[in-house]
């Protein structure tokens, strides 16, 4: 059973669509056409609108961390001094300029943030995590939980 919230202003020709850019964004429109039903026009049409209307927020290649040596998963728990609305503001326009933290979460919960850092090695993820990651304004500690595999990467 499908869990996520349904949308009234989606009908199925569009949740098809949405279903098929997702596994593949490189989808051409004859492809694209013949999957969901419709001719081209009207499913360039209605991709144009979904992309308008935000649904679609963008497409981007999904890299091959391994081929490129960046093995290394680790989760950084963040804890913050400061939660005041500007601590919080000074922390989120710090933290998106880190190039290995691929995910950046709001928690509520014993701690503030969780992070997804990707990094080549151990050695790697710890120069990170103490020349970056513990120098980002308010942080009052981390707790670090390292990948060992990992089972589903990828929304869809």
């Amino acid at each position: 059973m499908d869990h996520r919230p349904s949308n009234a202003a989606l009908d199925p020709f569009d949740l098809k669509i949405l279903s098929l850019v997702s596994k593949d964004g490189r989808v051409t429109l004859t492809e694209m056409a013949q999957h969901v039903g419709l001719s081209k026009s009207p499913c360039q049409v209605r991709l144009k609108r979904l992309i308008d209307e935000g649904y679609i927020l963008g497409f981007q290649a999904v890299l091959n961390p391994q081929k490129l040596g960046l093995e290394h998963i680790a989760f950084a728990a963040v804890k913050l001094s400061n939660t005041t609305e500007k601590g919080l503001r000074q922390f989120n326009d710090a933290v998106v300029k880190i190039p290995e933290v691929e995910l950046c979460h709001m928690i509520a919960g014993p701690f503030d943030y969780l992070l997804k850092v990707r990094t080549a090695d151990i050695q790697a993820y710890r120069r990170v995590l103490g020349e970056d990651i513990s120098t980002l304004p308010h942080v009052a500690s981390t707790s670090t939980y390292v990948a060992m595999e990992a089972i589903k990467d990828h929304f869809s």
